[in-house]
This record gives C-alpha cells, structure tokens and sequence, in this order.
C-alpha cells in the first residue's frame, strides 16, 4: 500500500502512455490486414487509441512464422535453463515497466489502479518466473520393463499453440497460459480480447527484448469471427487454451473436430456457492471473505462466489456484518488508489448486468454499486452467471440442504466452506463438485495449486502448478530392447 502513487501521479502517467497500435507478429509490430477498431476506457467512453485489427489472413502469416520458429529449435530445443534465463529477464524487464503496464491495464479494462498494482501485476510476474524456475526441475520418467529392456517416459513441446484470453484478467490470464506454453518450449499466439489488447501487446514487445525468438510469442488483436475461429480451426496450430464464457469455449471444440482435432483446454464460467454452515466462526472474518469474493473486480471474475448460502441461524448477524464490511468498498475513477470496484468493461456488459437489478439499483452509466438480493434456490440470480457485483443470498434449514444447493448448478469451478468442525469441513470439500474448494476463506488457492472445473466449468486440462505444463507438452513413450543380436532366440 505504501508504494501506490496519488491518484494525480496516476492521471498523469496515464497521460503519457504510449500505446500500442497494431499486432506484434515475428517478432516485431505490423499492422494487420482487418478492420481497425478503437479501444475504450470503460470508465470514461473515451477513445484511448485505434489498433489494427488482424484477419485470417495474419492467423496465417503467424502461424507459419510460429510453425518455422518451433522446427527451427531456436526456443524449443533451447536448453531448459536457456529458456528459464530468458523468461527471468522478462520478469526483470516486466517488474521495471511494471507501473506502465499497471496504469494501461486499469485504463483498458476499468479495474481499479488498487488491484492492478498490489495483485494484478505483482501475480503476473511471480506467475512467469515460476513457471521459469520450474522448466530445468521437472524430470521424466522410466516404467517398469522386463530385464532385456528400458522403456522412457518423455514430455515434447506440443507445437504451435493458440491462447484464447478474457478482458477480466488481461495480464494475469496471459501470465497463467504463457508461462507454461513458453516453459514446454512451444510456440504461441495470442489472442487478446478486443477489449483489452493493449497490455498482451506491450508484453510481446518485452518479450522480444528479453530475447524470445521471432515467431515464439505473438499477438493478434482482433475479435473471434477475425482471429479467434481461424486460430481454432487452423489445421496447423496444435491446440487452443481458452478462458472465457461457456458458450464461447464450447465453439472450440467444434472448431477442433471440425479441423484436425487440435488439443483444447477450457476454462469457463462459474456460479459459485460460499456455503456457511451453523458452527461457523468468526462471522466478521466469514464475512471479510465473503464480500471480496462477490464484489472483487466489480464480479467480473469466473470464480466469484456470487451465491451465499448461508444456514438459517446464523443468517442475521452475517448480513449485518457483510453489510457493515460493504461500506469500504468504494466505487468510482479506476486511476484513484482509494476505489476498490471500477468500472465494467463495456455497454453491453452493462446492459447484461442490469438485466438482473431492481429498478432502485440499475443506475447510470459504467459504474454499478454492489447490491444483495436474498433469493430463492431457483431465482434466476441464483442460477445465471451475472458476472457483476451481484450477491444472491440463499438460506437453508440445515446443512445438507446447503450442499445439495452448492451442486445445483451446469457449473463447477470454485466454492468455499466455513464451518468450525474440521470433519465437516472434508466432508462437504470432498461432496461439492468443483475444481477448487476453500476451507473458512475464499481463493483460487496459488500458482503451485491447479486451477480449473468440474462439469460446463472447464475441459481439457488445468491452469497453474505443474499440471498446466502437461497442457502444452505431449507424452512419449521410447521403448529400447536391449537383447544382444546375437543370441540364437532372436529370429531372423
């Protein structure tokens, strides 16, 4: 906190930005061959820059020089500590622009300036350099064979790789995918949200400087009918990572079977329950949690726990702690430290958003203060993915009834638990279907910890620890006979 500037400094930061205007493809900036379209600040509807859009065209022109690139070895034959020194540098070369890249972020996306320079940045960066620590530390294998044979267990850089990335987490997300696609020594290409192309951008443009190779990391922006859907269904890019809605990762595996059955990892969308049982303590910790599980980043996060499920009992107190708690999260200017929810991305999210508001609630303009709306188990804000600071409190008469509930629902990404007692605690964990589960907090667990969902949640892989390594690498099996010649049993 002592290290944030004032909201002046920030303005005038923003102010001097120079920001990017056209695709980065092998290595270097060119314009694309698609429509230009501007990019907004959410917060202001001011224009912030034009950026020349990309076409199948340069999904072609990229995938060729990323294809050339990877057979060529220069990154994926590199020595792993080769390629760990030189995303190390692009840690350096990130941690020195870091306060560029904060203020670009918050522009481009509405996020407040707090996040994007305490988490957003800060996660972004440890996030490469993990996955670059680990790159010389993860071993292969040998299997159990007969005395007269070895067989060997390796992983292989998968390709050429597509990346998919939502406008909620621009930098975080790039982080999260091409940490370990760069890591295997895969050749990637990113595809940004039209939203929030300008920090995928400047990245490339570091990475380049770090010494990434021509045609290992490019960036395409551009919207999916132009860039995403050529990406998915080039019958030269091996696989596609992809964060965002559900129905727009379902197109990728359509895309996928209707090409060369390219690998695709998805990670979607959530409705996700925070489920308080009757013995939970500290209810103002309970509710600490709770309030920056639904309202951090305005809602805009996959896994926010936009359900509280609370037991009847104790349902009373914890909304007038939560309500006492929403009292310091201030909404306005994303440049001024002191807010803590921005604005939303675009009109038509906006638009979305209040779909789900009363009257009293829906407001003008980018910004949407937090509401709580108690609900039915059936309330359509208790079954739709909101993805705004929406709060739908549901309570139970027991226990169980708050697990059933938890798992009634298409999605299964992310849920948490608060109970004193350690034995329901495990239960309940191992009874929610979901891909991660808190205990008495809310979180995404760490980089070292997997990250994706059950059922219409996720597909295909997992984000985060070494697990997302096995995304982007493939498996091979060597099988060595080591009978002699010789020996009279071999025929021929």
């Amino acid at each position: 906190m002592s290290d944030l500037l004032t909201h002046s400094e920030y303005k005038a930061i923003a102010e001097d930005l120079d920001l990017p205007k056209t695709a980065f493809i092998n290595g270097k900036y060119r314009a694309g061959n698609g429509k230009p379209f501007k990019t907004i600040n959410p917060a202001t509807g001011n224009k912030l820059t034009e950026i020349s859009g990309c076409n199948a065209t340069d999904v072609d022109f990229a995938v060729q020089k990323a294809r050339e690139a990877f057979e060529q070895g220069f990154w994926s034959k590199l020595h792993p500590s080769e390629r760990k020194n030189t995303l190390i540098r692009l840690c350096k070369l990130l941690t020195r622009n870091r306060r560029e890249l904060a203020v670009m972020e918050s522009l481009d996306s509405g996020k407040p300036i707090l996040d994007c320079e305490t988490i957003d940045l800060p996660e972004t960066i440890h996030c490469i350099k993990w996955h670059a620590e680990a790159i010389d530390k993860i071993y292969d294998q040998t299997a159990p064979a007969v005395d007269d044979a070895i067989s060997m267990i390796v992983r292989e850089p998968i390709g050429v790789v597509g990346i998919v990335l939502p406008w909620n987490f621009p930098l975080m997300m790039l982080a999260w995918k091409i940490g370990p696609a760069l890591a295997a020594g895969c050749s990637v290409i990113a595809k940004p949200a039209e939203q929030t192309s300008l920090t995928a951008l400047r990245v490339a443009e570091l990475a380049h400087e770090a010494g990434i190779p021509r045609g290992v990391f490019q960036v395409l922006p551009g919207d999916g009918p132009s860039v995403g859907e050529p990406l998915g269904r080039h019958m030269n890019v091996d696989m596609v990572s992809f964060t965002g809605s559900t129905e727009t990762g379902k197109h990728f595996l359509r895309y996928a079977a209707d090409s060369n059955m390219k690998k695709i990892v998805l990670e979607c969308g959530g409705k996700n329950p925070a489920v308080v049982f009757d013995d939970a303590e500290n209810l103002d910790h309970v509710a600490e949690h709770v309030v920056n599980a639904a309202f951090w980043n305005a809602g805009q996060n996959c896994s926010a726990a936009s359900r509280l499920i609370v037991h009847k009992t104790i349902k009373a107190p914890l909304m007038e702690l939560i309500e006492v708690r929403l009292r310091d999260w201030k909404v306005g200017d994303p440049l001024d430290p002191g807010i803590h929810i921005g604005a939303l991305i675009d009109a038509e999210h906006c638009k979305k958003v209040r779909k789900f508001l009363k009257n009293q609630d829906k407001g003008n303009g980018p910004f949407v203060s937090p509401v709580i709306y108690e609900v039915s188990a059936d309330d359509a804000r208790a079954k739709d993915e909101i993805f705004g600071p929406v709060l739908s409190v549901i309570e139970v008469a027991t226990n169980d009834e708050a697990v059933a509930i938890a798992n009634r629902t298409e999605y299964g990404l992310a849920a948490s638990v608060f109970t004193a007692n350690t034995r329901k605690a495990i239960r309940a964990a191992r009874d929610i279907q979901a891909g991660t589960v808190t205990v008495n907090c809310y979180g995404e667990g760490d980089i070292s910890t997997p990250f994706g969902g059950y059922k219409q949640s996720g597909f295909g892989g997992r984000d985060n620890g070494l697990h997302a390594h096995d995304q982007f690498t493939e498996l091979k099996t060597i099988w060595i006979d080591l009978t002699d010649p010789a020996d009279g049993d071999n025929v021929g």
